[in-house]
């Protein structure tokens, strides 16, 4: 049995759009497609759909043989409805009347709404016509076979719009994340190597993709935990597959140096049961292992500083009080001179480690004034020369250096710092030079040694709290670790900066400098 042509027409335009479909990802070439095809099926002059976006707008989407400027009146007129059951019927009323008011006379109109089983209302397609009588069932039948169409095109764009989103959300979480990712397969071959891992070891993703997980990530001293293939050799992840898996050890990189990381492993199955992924999260623990290190340091250096001037003012409390001996004015004097003194030092360093608090959680006080600097130097400097007189220290700065606006205490104590550390860590003899410069900003201190210098590999951590340098912790030099982190808290605070660097023509030493805003 022959087919009457229009329904000859209607299957291949159906076939085509279904191929449309299938092949193109574009939803406003499919929609254009369909309308085109709708049109010409119904012998209609202007086709358009309009959809219900995912913010509640209804928008016209795409359109057929409507000229932009009448589309240009539809739209702000949909935007002001607040119910799409109604947007439908008032696109059809104000399409018209603009039509008829331009002199086009699109005054025949079918539509009919797009709909998938157990989906909300999508939009709805719109066919015009200037002749050839009103829409017949048949028509109507006819165009819901293309809304149709263009309902499953609608709600497959949106789902792979949905995927599409979901995918470079989830890809933007793995490359950006600041632990490692590495996600492979279930014969461990690489199939993911995000920028934490590769900026960790030093390999680049493109070379550990495909590989071994085993052969990128190489775990020597393991610590704590089990490695994967042991724990798949016991039975993981189908026995005990709930618990955590991980392991904690140095993972070689690609420079030869080893680094402190802790790696969770975690299982992906499909419907089936069946493991597809490994998900290993690689956990950098330089800090920590840092933190703990420095820390370890700091109870050891603090509790050498307590102990010392405690058990100077005890020793000389005891002596002064034992019954059986009579002391002389001047030994007593002396003697409480010696507890007096230790008694600020314990002050001071437990003032330090207040001020440490307070820098950390940023409630330093401030009390700034119009300050003369050059002044303040040589008054620190000549307090120092006369408790250290194994060392020259030499303050030179002019007289004529201008007004600083700053809090007199605090930089006294960042100066007493950096002086303090100059003599700790220069020879007997050697000569400290503070000196001065004035930029149209700022004003500049500097205090140069001729001491043991500072590896350039320690320069940036010099000021972090509590951290002390080997050359230090090598010779015993006493110390908490908090002068410079203090000094550099109280020169930012008053808008600042402080840093080290080598001494002039290759001399012996380092140079500390800081800066300060001149006064207005």
């Amino acid at each position: 049995m022959m087919l009457p042509d229009y329904r000859v027409r209607q299957r291949d335009y159906l076939l085509e759009i279904s191929r449309a479909l299938t092949s193109r990802l574009n939803l406003n070439e499919v929609l254009r497609l369909i309308l085109q095809q709708a049109a010409e099926m119904l012998n209609g002059h202007a086709a358009l759909v309009a959809l219900v976006e995912p913010d509640g707008r209804y928008t016209i989407r795409q359109s057929y043989g409507i000229p932009q400027p009448i589309l240009d009146q539809l739209q702000p007129m949909l935007n002001q409805l607040e119910d799409v059951g109604e947007a439908v019927t008032a696109l059809e009323r104000n399409l018209i009347a603009i039509a008829r008011a331009v002199g086009l006379g699109l005054w025949q109109v079918v539509s009919l709404p797009l709909k998938i089983e157990g989906e909300e209302f999508l939009g709805a397609l719109y066919v015009f016509r200037v002749r050839g009588g009103a829409f017949s069932r048949d028509d109507r039948r006819v165009l819901q076979s293309f809304a149709d169409q263009a309902a499953i095109a609608v709600h497959n764009a949106r789902l792979y719009e949905q995927l599409s989103y979901e995918k470079s959300r989830l890809n933007a979480i793995l490359e950006f994340s600041a632990d490692g990712v590495v996600i492979m397969d279930a014969a461990h071959r690489i199939q993911i190597f995000n920028r934490a891992i590769s900026n960790l070891l030093g390999i680049p993703a493109s070379e550990a993709i495909g590989r071994k997980f085993e052969e990128v990530l190489v775990l020597q001293h393991k610590r704590a935990g089990i490695a994967l293939e042991e724990a798949e050799a016991q039975g993981w992840p189908l026995v005990s597959a709930s618990s955590p898996l991980f392991v904690e050890g140095d993972l070689l990189r690609r420079n030869g140096s080893l680094v402190s990381v802790e790696i969770s492993f975690a299982p992906l199955f499909n419907r089936e049961r069946k493991l597809i992924n490994i998900i290993a999260d690689v956990h950098d623990l330089t800090r920590i292992r840092a933190a703990e290190e420095m820390k370890a340091t700091f109870i050891s250096a603090v509790s050498h500083e307590l102990k010392t001037p405690v058990a100077l003012i005890k020793g000389y409390a005891s002596t002064l009080r034992r019954a059986d001996a009579q002391w002389d004015e001047a030994t007593v004097r002396e003697s409480l001179r010696v507890i007096e003194e230790e008694a600020d030092h314990l002050t001071e360093l437990i003032e330090n480690l207040l001020d440490a608090s307070r820098a950390q959680t940023g409630s330093f006080k401030l009390a700034p004034v119009e300050l003369d600097i050059d002044d303040l130097v040589v008054r620190v400097a000549k307090k120092f020369q006369a408790q250290t007189p194994t060392h020259r220290i030499i303050a030179d700065v002019s007289p004529t250096m201008p007004l600083v606006f700053a809090d007199e205490a605090r930089i006294t104590q960042v100066l007493s710092n950096l002086i303090s550390n100059a003599v700790k860590y220069s020879p007997p003899g050697s000569e400290i030079r503070i000196s001065g410069r004035a930029t149209p900003k700022e004003v500049i201190i500097t205090v140069a040694d001729q001491g043991i210098g500072i590896a350039p590999e320690e320069r940036d951590k010099l000021f972090e709290r509590f951290y002390r340098s080997e050359r230090a912790v090598r010779r015993g030099t006493p110390g908490t670790g908090l002068g410079l982190y203090l000094s550099k808290a109280i020169v930012e605070a008053h808008g600042g900066r402080i840093w080290v660097e080598d001494n002039e023509d290759g001399q012996p030493g380092a140079r500390f400098s800081f800066s300060l805003p001149r006064a207005h």
